[in-house]
């Protein structure tokens, strides 16, 4: 919806465009226009505003009634249905009551006009995810990350597991070695390893991992 002030400001435009030789539709063009829409704009002299805010619009022959409305609402405040959402609540009144009072959106617009459009029985309230923990080194043998990569075996469907350890600040390779399976017991090898030729035993480290089962093992 184009404001009253920047339809007149695109006008102005046009019409300085065509008193510098611009054709009408060229000009209409560059402002994202139709020649059509500027005509409407100015067909009673001035530059009309948008009259759709104001616009009177009849009430569907369909609307539901205050009495259906109220309907839907009690059927919604029953106890067997309280916790139930309105999918379910039309079904269960069309399978054991043979009662139709509204479509499903129907119940959904009752329920949000009337503010009770929120989480029914026992489902709970959506969370906001955390934002993941960052970190920023300023030195080697802060953070280190590690991952497991898949290596092709000899065989078709035949896989080694490279687990390798690189310090994010020097990226250097801290740590490596090739397994025949993927498990919490390898990894802790390989970080226990990794630590002794590091000389980290007494100092502080961040492990940076993804959520992989190998890396979230107890014997980690």
């Amino acid at each position: 919806m184009i404001s009253a002030s920047d339809r007149r400001r695109a006008v102005e435009l046009i019409e300085q465009a065509q008193q510098v030789g611009a054709r009408l539709a060229p000009a209409c063009e560059v402002l994202g226009l139709s020649v059509r829409t500027v005509q409407r704009w100015t067909c009673e002299g001035g530059v009309r505003e948008d009259q759709r805010p104001t616009a009177v619009r009849p009430k569907p022959a369909n609307a539901l009634s205050p009495e259906e409305e109220q309907a839907i609402l009690e059927a919604c405040h029953r106890p067997e249905f309280a916790p139930l959402p309105p999918e379910q609540i039309v079904v269960r009144l069309l399978d054991e009551e043979q009662c139709y009072l509204g479509s499903v959106s129907s119940f959904y617009r009752v329920l949000r006009r009337h503010g009770e459009l929120t989480h029914r029985g026992r489902a709970k309230a959506p969370r906001r995810a955390l934002r993941p923990t960052t970190y920023q080194t300023t030195g080697p043998n802060q953070v280190w990350s590690w991952d497991c990569t898949w290596l092709p075996g000899p065989v078709k469907g035949l896989f080694f597991y490279l687990v390798m350890i690189v310090d994010i600040y020097s990226r250097k390779v801290v740590g490596w070695e090739v397994f025949h399976s993927e498990s919490a017991h390898h990894a802790r090898l390989v970080i226990e390893r990794a630590v002794l030729a590091e000389r980290l035993i007494d100092q502080p480290l961040v492990l940076h991992a993804d959520n992989g089962s190998a890396f979230k093992g107890a014997t980690l």
